[in-house]
């Protein structure tokens, strides 16, 4: 399973950085517009892409569209400040050119993004559930067991 999504993971996430990268290169080479704002309107779009796809092709959850989208949005936020954060880094202060400056942020954004949502986003809810009771027959058995081990 985990090598499935991994697969999924990439070919949604190429799907995703295309789209990213058609709006950012077309704002900055087309429109002229600055380079930061350019990187993360197409992180926006790309991020949009992203979890329509993985919801439905990578995760395959059973999370509604409320649990799972507000988590989504809150991952992709933090993605959104890191991708700023790095631009600006990496283009203003360091000079790097921003396609180079992108793949790196892409790169890296990339690993932690599968990493959180495969462990929270759009963890099976039922999982959740079935931890949870297995974790109170766990107990449960201890508990029965103690009295036994006593006498």
């Amino acid at each position: 399973m985990l090598r499935r999504q991994i697969s999924s993971f990439l070919v949604v996430g190429g799907i995703a950085t295309s789209a990213h990268y058609a709006v950012m290169i077309g704002l900055r080479e087309l429109a002229h517009a600055p380079v930061i704002p350019s990187a993360l309107t197409g992180y926006v779009v790309g991020g949009v892409t992203n979890y329509i796809l993985n919801r439905r092709h990578t995760f395959e959850t059973d999370r509604t569209h409320a649990e799972a989208g507000w988590r989504f949005a809150l991952v992709a936020a933090a993605g959104f400040f890191m991708t700023w954060a790095l631009m600006a880094l990496l283009t203003s202060k360091l000079g790097v050119p921003y396609i180079l400056a992108q793949m790196f942020t892409t790169g890296l954004i990339l690993v932690i993004n599968f990493i959180v949502h495969r462990m929270w986003t759009f963890k099976a809810f039922s999982s959740e559930v079935d931890a949870g009771s297995r974790e109170d027959n766990a107990l449960k058995q201890k508990s029965q067991a103690a009295p036994q081990e006593s006498l």
